[in-house]
């Protein structure tokens, strides 16, 4: 499989799109650190040659948008399940990167001896929840107080899986030499900082609150495990933050509802704003998972709350999202009062990583 991004638009479907996301996803996850990851796709996208399982005929045959759906690291993230609850042996060669393997071999025999396990994975979106791109956020933050806006922020976040971002502010950020948060907190971030550094200011939260579609309980082992599933397993220090994160959960659950963007975006918006604190949507590495009639109804929410913003009132969104050209994440914000025009702030690696400071 060719390493370069062959170009396919977000929704387009059909079996060229298939093909083209799981050869995105490849070149992805070799941009990314996650070579495992990408021998894993690699050979899931052999089965499409010749469907010989009910696991591969769905997805050769899949109706809707195979990389707005994410459909490589839905099935993906059932065959690492099976890996970490040590019921297919067979893969262990490929997560330990062994070499003059047959992956796709492999694979296909995993596959058809475990696809009632397997099925269900493709069912839903996969839950991407990093803690690492909180980062982010509280860079955002900053630069926002540094626009004049009140550092008390409300936040209201889409798209949250399990709630590890709604817990940043038990977290320690050093980025590019600014500390923000407590010390050493439940897990300590230092991203490869490049550029200058962001705004030094102290910031605080009043709430913090979000949505999911189907929310994670880290609490329940089981739902635990499947989010463990679709971290890369390369990427060793997100399961030590995955540990952190469940651990912080069980002293106290962070405030998590279920309900779509769109519903949980106009509700909070509806809500009275306390004077003195800046209102703040925020998501990473979700929008794509949402809806088109949801992006509208979330796009008109904000923009009537921002016709209402004041000083003492002001709104924002903040969102971290993929640019899948460049193989790295985007750090935009909006604001009002103010022209709202989306800013950059940043590129940044898929985990948090490294953030490039733009401003």
């Amino acid at each position: 499989m060719s390493e370069r991004m062959q170009p396919v638009e977000l929704n387009e479907a059909g079996p060229a799109a298939i093909r083209a996301a799981f050869a995105n996803q490849v070149a992805y996850c070799r941009a990314n650190d996650a070579p495992i990851t990408a021998r894993i796709v690699a050979a899931l996208a052999t089965l499409l040659d010749k469907p010989a399982t009910e696991f591969a005929r769905r997805i050769a045959a899949w109706e809707g948008a195979p990389l707005a759906d994410a459909l490589p690291l839905r099935a993906a993230g059932g065959l690492h399940a099976l890996h970490l609850g040590g019921v297919a042996p067979d893969l262990a060669p490929i997560y330990a990167d062994a070499e003059d393997i047959n992956d796709a071999a492999i694979v296909g025999a995993v596959v058809a001896h475990h696809e009632a396990s397997l099925l269900p994975w493709l069912d839903g979106p996969p839950q991407t929840n990093e803690a690492g791109r909180s980062s982010n956020f509280i860079a955002a933050m900053l630069w926002l107080a540094d626009q004049g806006l009140p550092p008390l922020f409300d936040c209201i976040e889409i798209g949250s899986s399990a709630g590890i971002n709604l817990m940043l502010d038990r977290y320690h950020y050093d980025l590019g030499g600014v500390q923000v948060g407590p010390h050493p907190g439940v897990m300590a971030f230092t991203p490869e900082w490049r550029g200058r550094h962001p705004p030094q200011h102290g910031i605080g939260f009043a709430e913090l609150k979000g949505c999911d579609v189907g929310p994670v309980d880290l609490t329940d082992p089981e739902q635990a495990l499947r989010l463990k599933a679709y971290i890369w397993p390369e990427h060793h220090v997100r399961f030590e933050r995955m540990e952190a994160a469940i651990a912080a959960a069980y002293r106290d659950q962070p405030n998590l509802v279920r309900a779509n963007a769109a519903d949980f975006v106009e509700a909070e918006l509806a809500r009275p704003q306390t004077e003195g604190r800046t209102r703040v949507l925020m998501h990473s590495i979700v929008w794509q998972y949402v809806p088109a009639d949801q992006q509208a109804r979330v796009t008109a929410a904000m923009k009537a709350a921002a016709a209402r913003a004041t000083r003492e009132r002001p709104l924002a969104w903040i969102a971290l999202e993929a640019n899948r050209t460049v193989h790295h994440h985007e750090l935009v914000v909006r604001h009002w009062p103010g022209d709202g025009e989306p800013r950059m702030l940043a590129r940044a690696h898929a985990h948090g990583a490294w953030i490039e400071w733009l401003v």
